[in-house]
């Protein structure tokens, strides 16, 4: 019974600062017995370090899984919500069921479980779950923004993943706003402001 009482879940977000593409968050309960060394906030490892992580999490872990919040998703409830919901979504895709959920930041999902939920600011570098979450979340997020560069190769998803960069912006300013982009972000808000709306 002890064991079933310390499924501690860590919980994090990737990709809320992004012009495009959905915003992904992660689940995970380690498994004692099955240690990962290397464990760190997402931001602060190199891709390799990511990807390598990622998969060693995938198979040591007790349980994970990775839910997505939709840019129309974004656009109609806000960031902040669309995150939250991602975040609930990854812990109510959980194979097993935790004992405690704690989440990266300083602000809580609203679960669709009645679960233990606390916030843990900085919890990225400081818990192993939240650690191992931020990982999957933004080697899930990469992966789906290389995917998008190669159905849009001109606007240079693979190399800024998104984020509203000099080259980003320049090639809004070129190729115009795709579905993809979030309507209700400043830079592509302002492109559509003045293209009467119009998507490619």
């Amino acid at each position: 019974m002890a064991e079933q009482q310390n499924r501690l879940c860590g919980v994090d977000e990737a990709g809320r600062g992004p012009l495009a593409g959905a915003v992904f968050a992660a689940a995970v309960i380690l498994d004692p017995t099955r240690p990962i060394s290397g464990l760190a906030d997402s931001k602060k490892l190199s891709e390799a370090k990511r990807d390598a992580l990622a998969l060693e999490i995938r198979e040591k872990a007790l349980a994970w899984a990775i839910a997505s919040a939709s840019v129309e998703e974004i656009d109609q409830i806000n960031i902040l919500h669309a995150s939250m919901l991602a975040m609930a979504r990854a812990v109510d895709a959980l194979a097993v069921t935790p004992s405690e959920v704690q989440v990266d930041g300083n602000r809580t999902p609203k679960l669709f479980k009645p679960l233990p939920v606390s916030a843990i600011v900085k919890g990225d570098a400081k818990v192993a779950e939240i650690s191992a979450a931020s990982i999957l979340a933004k080697t899930a997020r990469d992966a789906e923004l290389v995917a998008l560069d190669a159905q849009y190769p001109v606007y240079g998803f693979a190399r800024h993943k998104g984020y509203p960069t000099a080259e980003h912006l320049a090639a809004i300013a070129e190729h115009g706003v795709l579905s993809i982009h979030r309507k209700t972000f400043g830079p592509v808000k302002a492109w559509l402001a003045t293209h009467q709306g119009e998507l490619f």
